[in-house]
């Protein structure tokens, strides 16, 4: 977390506050509570207290931002890999206040807001219709039951980049109604790798490939998770069989990669999409 984020799809980090609440199946497992049980503190679920950071944390976006000037590039910077920006709590409406500040102050950094709760954003953003350059708005779309609940209220707001974070994949996905008019911009996919992964079928990452090169919607496959197609049975290890009788294999997350079918995906999305 924080500076040089070891997330293939951005170069930093920053987390207004740590903790959140499940609201859906791509929850189950997740990553970022893992981690900070590590640290104690009862931080999460709808009674957990968050944890707030100070200037210094606040600051470092800043710093960030100068550095960008000065490379005359831009920083894309993940917010927040250990909370929901948008989830809907009082005690948080002084950090959204500030973040929202931030923002706005950073103009050479690339904000990729991802939410699970994109009913909730319109209503805890200042922007209105006239959202900052700067802004990448995504939602989370584990499976089609949450496609279709979410991506309705994703491409209503006008941010300039609209995105999918579609990890961990756990089904098939048919966005077709859903990208008309270039209203989804960037979708990222992959598998799952906590304690407990559940495994992605290739062919539901393949059908995300091929619809974004149909559609001109640039693609990232961020990676297989604990799970990857098996070249051949293998003995002593965990294996998963679909009903196809495709094979996956439980390997370390890094030993199985990020290649698809021979290639890696790491395309982006144009800043000021037509």
């Amino acid at each position: 977390m924080g500076k040089n984020s070891h997330i293939e799809w951005t170069h930093h980090t920053f987390n207004p506050w740590w903790g959140c609440a499940k609201v859906s199946p791509a929850c189950a497992h997740c990553y970022a509570e893992t981690l900070t049980k590590r640290f104690g503190g009862a931080i999460w679920g709808v009674k957990g207290q968050r944890r707030f950071f100070g200037d210094a944390h606040w600051n470092e976006p800043l710093r960030w931002n100068k550095e960008a000037q000065r490379a005359k590039t831009r920083f894309r910077v993940f917010c927040a890999s250990m909370s929901d920006v948008f989830e809907d709590r009082r005690d948080l409406d002084g950090e959204r206040l500030k973040l929202w500040a931030l923002i706005e102050k950073t103009k050479s950094l690339d904000w990729l807001l991802l939410t699970k709760r994109p009913e909730a954003v319109e209503r805890l953003v200042p922007w209105g219709e006239h959202w900052p350059d700067n802004v990448w708005l995504g939602t989370s779309v584990e499976n089609q039951e949450w496609a279709d609940k979410r991506l309705p209220k994703l491409i209503a707001i006008p941010a300039k980049i609209r995105f999918l974070s579609c990890e961990p994949l756990l089904g098939a996905l048919d966005l077709t109604r859903f990208t008309k008019k270039n209203t989804i911009h960037w979708i990222i996919a992959g598998g799952e790798s906590a304690k407990g992964a559940r495994p992605m079928h290739p062919d539901w990452v393949r059908g995300l490939r091929d619809f974004c090169e149909k559609q001109g919607i640039a693609f990232h496959f961020k990676q297989w998770g604990n799970f990857a197609p098996a070249p051949k049975k293998l003995t002593g290890q965990t294996q998963f069989t679909f009903p196809d009788d495709l094979v996956m294999v439980l390997r370390n997350k890094a030993v199985n990669g990020r290649n698809l079918d021979g290639k890696t995906h790491d395309e982006f999305p144009p800043r000021f999409p037509k």
